[in-house]
């Protein structure tokens, strides 16, 4: 089988950018083809090509609404379809799904998306809101299965009637496993492994995430400013336009000598063994791989019940989720993991053994190709 992905960006790894990585990296080796279309080079478009994917760029395809530049990506995107005859093009990020459905509609090539989060979903624009869902009732027309990374996002587009139910698939993101040494519980839940933490050392918090007005930063620095009596550090990776008042922010509420602005990180996996708790504070969210990686890890999550949060997280079970902008419910869920390694140690083992019975790769592998074979009417 010949599938050629479609994503908008490659100058930055994100959800959409490892999904069709790991994809790619896993067809190759099964004896399928590979292509991927892509606005611009950068880390992914290096992964790919030294694995031997055949890249592609579309110079036009950029993330803003523009109309002329969108119709000279749809023409790019057509000619390298044209030239490439893929049995399959598999669309991600709502401007790629936009370029690539049209593109492969035009030559007959049967298409799907995945929705790696709505563009229409809660904390959107209105006018955005508008705009998506009228050009996704289009390309949802033109489009063989549309994926959800959520339930919760399969229920926002039936709610808002945007894509037919038939159409809809929901299969969870999945994580590759990592080395065992970078596991901290592991399965081993009736030995006593004691934590990573030394006595009398901080209790390690650690939220992965970009500094931007969705994630909330504010939130948790209020809640952590009331446990200023408590031992720990917050490590913060990921960069963004807020980091600047985000800094300001710590020290204004004292907390500052505590929080690590980390920075943008390719070790990430390294930095949650050295955790102890991961803290994922939101306004809005579709299905984060961040707590995926978090569960891998071992750790406990305290997460805001927003989006699809709650189809990871177990509350009371691997960890908690608290209320949108409460600083007072995500100070108590804090206080009860940071003092009280037993109950981390709990948590985060039961996260795992979650992460490994339904959040793997090679379970969002199968499904995923199941779903490609059924739009291409291949077996085996």
């Amino acid at each position: 089988m010949h599938v050629a992905f479609i994503v908008t960006r490659a100058d930055s790894i994100g959800g959409a950018q490892i999904h069709v990585r790991d994809m790619a990296l896993r067809l190759l080796p099964d004896g399928h083809r590979v292509s991927v279309l892509t606005g611009s080079e950068g880390p992914l478009t290096d992964i790919l090509q030294d694995a031997g994917v055949d890249v592609r760029i579309l110079p036009h395809l950029v993330r803003p609404m523009n109309p002329l530049k969108d119709v000279l990506a749809i023409l790019e995107a057509r000619s390298h379809l044209r030239d490439l005859q893929p049995d399959l093009v598999s669309t991600h990020t709502a401007k790629a799904g936009l370029v690539g459905r049209v593109a492969a509609w035009s030559l007959g090539i049967p298409s799907i998306f995945t929705a790696h989060g709505w563009q229409f979903a809660e904390g959107i624009s209105m006018f955005q809101r508008i705009i998506v869902e009228s050009l996704e009732r289009f390309t949802a027309r033109i489009s063989e299965k549309i994926i959800t990374v959520s339930d919760y996002d399969r229920e926002l587009a039936l709610s808002r009637k945007v894509v037919p139910p038939e159409k809809l698939i929901t299969i969870h993101n999945g994580m590759p496993d990592v080395p065992n040494e970078l596991v901290r519980w592991l399965s081993h839940p009736d030995e006593n492994l004691g934590t990573p933490t030394e006595l009398g050392s901080p209790v390690r918090l650690i939220m992965v995430a970009r500094l931007q007005p969705q994630k909330d930063h504010p939130t948790l620095f209020r809640a952590l400013s009331e446990l200023k009596d408590r031992n720990w550090t917050l490590e913060l990776v990921g960069d963004g336009p807020d980091r600047e008042s985000l800094q300001i922010l710590a020290g204004e509420m004292g907390i500052a000598d505590r929080v690590i602005f980390a920075g943008q990180r390719l070790d990430v996996p390294e930095r949650l063994r050295k955790a102890d708790i991961f803290v994922l504070a939101t306004r809005w969210e579709g299905f984060p791989r961040s707590i995926l990686e978090a569960m891998r890890a071992g750790l406990p999550v305290v997460a805001t019940d927003v989006g699809g949060c709650r189809e990871s997280v177990v509350d009371g079970e691997t960890g908690f989720l608290v209320s949108k902008e409460d600083p007072l419910e995500l100070r108590d869920r804090l206080r009860m993991l940071i003092e009280s390694s037993e109950l981390r140690i709990r948590m985060g083992q039961k996260g795992r053994k979650r992460f490994e019975e339904n959040f793997t790769f090679q379970r969002m592998y199968e499904r995923t190709l199941e779903v490609y074979r059924e739009v291409t009417g291949r077996s085996g």
